[in-house]
Formats: C-alpha cells, structure tokens, sequence
C-alpha cells in the first residue's frame, strides 16, 4: 500500500509510504489523500498529520516515471487539477494540519507542506519549490499557498530561486513552524496544542477558511493549475524532464 492512514486519540495520521522512490505522488496515493479529506470531514477528530516513510524524504513530487507520460496540456491539466482540489481540501479542513517533515519536500512535496497549517521540519530536510528547474510553475496550488504564508518577497524569492533550502533558513523565512530534531519535539508541539481545547482551535480555523472564501481563494488556485498545466506542454519542460530522468539513470 501506497500509504496509511490512522487515527489514535483523535489526531488522524497519514503517511505517504514510498520511501524507496522518495515518497513520490502516484495515483494510489491521491487516492489515498481524497480518503484522508472525507474521513476527516466525517470524524469526530481533533488534528490531522501528515507525514512519510522513512527519513531521506517527505515527497519529492509527482512521480515523474508515470507523469511524464502526460505530454499535453489536455493531459496534464486533470492531473493537476485533481492534485489541486486535494491541497484546497487539506487546506480548508475544520481541523488545524501539521505536516510532519521527516526529509527533503521538493516540487510538489513542498506544495503538500505548504497546505498545511504547520510545519514541523527536521533538522535536516532540504525543501524548495524546484518546480522552476523543470520550466514549469507549482501546479496544485502550492504558490498560491505561500504568498498566503509568507511575506510577499520572501514568497516571491522561495519560488523564483527554485532551489532547495535547508532547515535554518526555512525557520528564518518564516516557512518552518518549528525546526525539530527528535521525536520528543514533535510530541512537545502536539501536546502544547493539547492543552487549548479542540473548539477553539477549529473556532479560529474557521476564520481563515472565511478569509480564503472571501478572497477567491480556489479561484486563484485554479488560475495557478491552469498556467503550469500550459507551461507543461511546452518542449523546454519536456527536455527538462528528459534530462532529469537520462540524469537518474546515469546515477544508478
């Protein structure tokens, strides 16, 4: 199975589980994610986490092995879309969302983070919105999600620089919640959160959903899919993509 997905006291985990390909996004797993959105809807819980297998990475993205057989726009564009109405029902869930970042969040990995509401990262994952490398725009939301997060310039500059960056400096920017470095860190946070009660904390949730609504929010997610599901079309992302994979390969 390509994930689990668990509820012990209240708190709904789910865990991307493809560590041997970096936890990468395949079919099995959006699916997976559209089961986490409905039980969450329908369940008497209190947070969601969502974290991966292992420790080298949270989720390096879409599985390119399978989404590089998307070639048009027509073809990419369903995929991004369903993607994308899976990071606005994470980030428009009535319970707080902390994403546990357990190892690198690259590409769409990052956009996953950056739905949720925190980020607890280890010490030493690397996180970055590369999308960039490969001559395209985030494409489920996730930029859309960082201007929200982040002062504009820094949102701005953690997008165009599309580069990895480490722990510390996505403390600084403001991107990190927390930087963590052990168990007993997260369990620290989660426990902190513990101690104000369940309707306060979705009372407030409630108010930035009411921001997000009133402010378009899916429409200008919807904005951001539809101009990367373009630029994916394009051949400079193809040979981009062509020479990440020809790259892998030579690795091997």
């Amino acid at each position: 199975m390509s994930y689990k997905l668990e509820i012990s006291e209240k708190i709904m985990t789910f865990t991307i589980n493809r560590p041997d390909i970096r936890n990468a996004i395949n079919d099995e797993v959006m699916e997976g994610l559209e089961e986490l959105i409905s039980q969450a809807k329908a369940s008497d819980i209190h947070l969601v986490v969502i974290t991966a297998a292992g420790s080298q990475a949270f989720c390096s993205g879409g599985d390119l092995s399978v989404f590089h057989e998307l070639k048009t726009e027509a073809q990419a564009y369903p995929m991004l879309r369903r993607m994308g109405d899976v990071l606005y029902g994470i980030k428009t869930l009535p319970v707080p969302v902390i994403g546990i970042i357990n190892g690198a969040a690259v590409g769409g990995g990052c956009e996953i983070a950056t739905a949720c509401d925190y980020r607890l990262v280890q010490a030493h994952a690397k996180c970055g919105f590369i999308q960039g490398t490969l001559a395209i725009t985030s494409g489920w939301g996730g930029g859309t999600y960082l201007f929200e997060t982040l002062q504009h310039d820094r949102a701005l500059r953690m997008l165009t620089e599309a580069r990895v960056y480490s722990a510390e400096e996505l403390k600084e920017n403001g991107w990190a919640t927390e930087v963590v470095r052990s168990e007993e860190d997260i369990h620290t946070f989660i426990t902190s959160m513990q101690k104000v009660r369940p309707e306060v904390h979705m009372a407030y949730k409630s108010m930035a959903i009411r921001k997000w609504r009133e402010t378009d929010l899916k429409g200008r997610v919807e904005a951001e899919i539809k101009r990367c599901s373009e630029l994916w079309a394009e051949d400079a992302h193809h040979e981009a993509v062509d020479g990440f994979l020809n790259k892998g390969k030579k690795s091997e």
